[in-house]
């Protein structure tokens, strides 16, 4: 991605360091046992769901800090990247949503923290994976899961990075439409399959409101970017994590969609730039 002449979003809550954050928030510090990332699937967050890994030798493992001492390089530089990715996010939906909503956009805040933090939907650990709240609309993630993703997941780049970014601001426009809400709605007087196919539904809708995102990038783009992404949605694919983690691959447990499902709706809001076109209730085939 070219992010040098991007502006920085001035909408990120850093949490990561005591006496480093940038606008108002809770600095959460560390607790036992919190340096093994506890892999977890926590229902109301419709983020990257690691829960097929639980079981797996080489879980996610980062040093314990306690939030103290200032931000390595790394994450001054994980930091930064995350408020130019955001503020892309920002403008390119402040320009759609009036154009094909009739409303103007209300971009949400993106919270970084370290390792487990409490947002309005209670607490989260960092490998829960990032997430949105839609109690306060927020966006949440640990700096950390973008070398996990690299790392232990295969998914490297830059542009897979920007991708977990866009997905869960992409909640947030479900959220603004009321789409969240009524879904929920929905899941909560559902059975459990249900309950999951809807789920799908949901993060569907939002890899395929990422690539309407990534359409408009322009000259950010560089030549692999979209590779990075597809490859990115592969490796967080339901059928994918639980085959990887020796699990048989039970379609009735999955809540985000196939890695095929997954970089087929990006494509789809890739190549028609129109997030109309991300609708996963309607369709006739996911």
């Amino acid at each position: 991605m070219r992010l040098r002449n991007t502006r920085s979003s001035r909408n990120v809550v850093d949490q990561r360091r005591a006496g480093h954050r940038r606008g108002a928030g809770r600095t959460v510090g560390a607790t036992g046992g919190l340096g093994l990332l506890a892999i977890v699937a926590i229902g109301y967050f419709l983020g990257v769901d690691l829960t097929p890994l639980l079981d797996q030798q080489g879980a996610p493992r980062q040093q314990t800090t306690g939030g103290q001492g200032p931000l390595s390089p790394e994450e001054q530089q994980a930091g930064e990247f995350a408020a130019r990715v955001l503020a892309t996010t920002e403008d390119i939906w402040a320009d759609i949503f009036p154009a094909a909503f009739g409303q103007p956009y209300r971009a949400p805040a993106l919270v970084l923290f370290s390792e487990a933090t409490q947002s309005g939907c209670g607490g989260a650990q960092a490998a829960t994976g990032p997430f949105y709240c839609p109690a306060d609309r927020r966006a949440y993630l640990d700096t950390a899961f973008f070398a996990y993703l690299s790392r232990q997941l295969g998914a490297g780049g830059d542009f897979a990075a920007a991708y977990v970014i866009a997905h869960e601001v992409a909640h947030g426009v479900q959220d603004q439409l009321g789409i969240l809400s009524e879904a929920n709605r929905q899941r909560a007087a559902a059975s459990p399959t249900r309950s999951n196919g809807i789920s799908v539904m949901i993060e569907l809708q939002a890899d395929c409101l990422s690539g309407v995102w990534a359409s408009r990038l322009g000259d950010v783009l560089e030549p692999g970017d979209l590779d990075e992404a597809l490859n990115a949605a592969e490796r967080i694919g339901d059928d994918y994590l639980q085959a990887r983690a020796g699990r048989a691959v039970n379609p009735h447990t999955f809540t985000h969609g196939t890695s095929d499902q997954r970089r087929r709706w990006f494509t789809t809001g890739y190549e028609t730039g129109d997030p109309n076109a991300c609708d996963t209730f309607g369709a006739a085939r996911l």
